[in-house]
């Protein structure tokens, strides 16, 4: 305790514990985060030694086959950024992660204040477990879906040619203009119910007292959804974009792999199918490496800004 005087009267001030004192009075939670923090280190943290390949050269297959990389700095990084279907792949990943970003926060949002303003409960879980079931499918089965409805003979083709929409069917899965479309829309499909869950859960942290209050002042079911819903869930909002702006370079494997093909090659090919080209089809492990650490390096600036730039307009921030 500290001792504070003011004239006859003392003020005792408690002292802040150290980092070690609150960790002893708290080794129970220290405890079990033991698993989690071994978990991240092995999984997160020991790969990252692999990073060192980045400044080795992999291209002399004698010298590879003989078991000797030598390091060549950073020319796999001078070569990397040479290349003009390197840029096209920064573009397309970009792409597809910002169309999933705002497709995929406008419709849980979206879904998430229409389910919170159904009062029969029977019907709402129903829509809730029917929306985030595709979650759980996995990414071969929904591509396979997708590709059957897609098809030049599909459902959707045959929808849009008897509703008088067009007059010839479209070639969805053959022409890249619609790629980053497709992935778009096949995204939000699968994980739309997903994100909901999230958003409601925001909702019921809401005093109901402020829609009681609103009521009083006259305001109609959507005055209520615009002045009391949607900023209630503001702070859930910001946290859930944040972490989403350092995903940006992220915008799958799964799906663009398995739904792309020789005809999208130049709007389906990510970073991250990039690397998998180079380090295992032309094991060039040098070039591979540099660009997942490209990707990891720009993630992180992308979530310090966002973070730093949500602070400064006294938002919510990650840390």
């Amino acid at each position: 305790m500290t001792d504070m005087t003011k004239g006859s009267t003392r003020y005792y001030m408690p002292r802040k514990k150290g980092f070690f004192a609150r960790l002893a009075s708290q080794w129970q939670l220290a405890l079990m985060s033991v698993p989690i923090l071994m978990y991240v280190f092995l999984f997160n943290y020991v790969p990252m030694w692999g990073w060192i390949n980045a400044f080795r050269d992999y291209g002399n297959r004698k010298l590879v086959a003989r078991g000797i990389t030598p390091f060549n700095g950073l020319d796999n990084f001078k070569w990397l950024f040479s290349r003009p279907d390197f840029y096209q792949t920064i573009r397309n990943t970009l792409a597809m992660s910002l169309i999933n970003l705002v497709l995929g926060t406008f419709s849980a949002i979206l879904l998430a204040v229409l389910l919170n303003e159904v009062r029969q409960k029977t019907f709402k879980r129903t829509v809730q477990t029917v929306t985030y079931l595709p979650h759980f499918l996995s990414m071969v089965i929904v591509v396979a879906m997708a590709q059957n409805i897609f098809a030049s003979t599909g459902p959707v083709n045959e929808l849009l040619t008897k509703l008088g929409i067009m007059k010839n069917p479209i070639f969805w899965l053959g022409e890249g203009k619609y790629f980053w479309g497709l992935v778009g829309v096949i995204n939000v499909w699968k994980e739309v119910g997903w994100g909901t869950i999230i958003y409601i859960s925001a909702m019921t942290s809401i005093d109901p007292a402020l829609y009681e209050a609103a009521s009083i002042d006259g305001a109609g079911r959507f005055q209520k959804i615009l002045h009391v819903t949607l900023p209630g869930i503001k702070s859930t909002f910001v946290i859930l974009l944040i972490m989403n702006i350092g995903h940006l370079m992220e915008a799958g494997f799964e799906i663009q792999y398995l739904l792309g093909n020789g005809l999208t090659a130049d709007f389906s090919r990510t970073i991250d199918i990039f690397v998998l080209e180079y380090g295992t089809s032309l094991m060039d492990f040098g070039v591979a490496t540099a660009a997942g650490i490209f990707k990891s390096v720009v993630a992180i600036i992308l979530l310090v800004g966002a973070n730093f730039i949500s602070k400064r307009l006294g938002e919510d921030t990650l840390v």
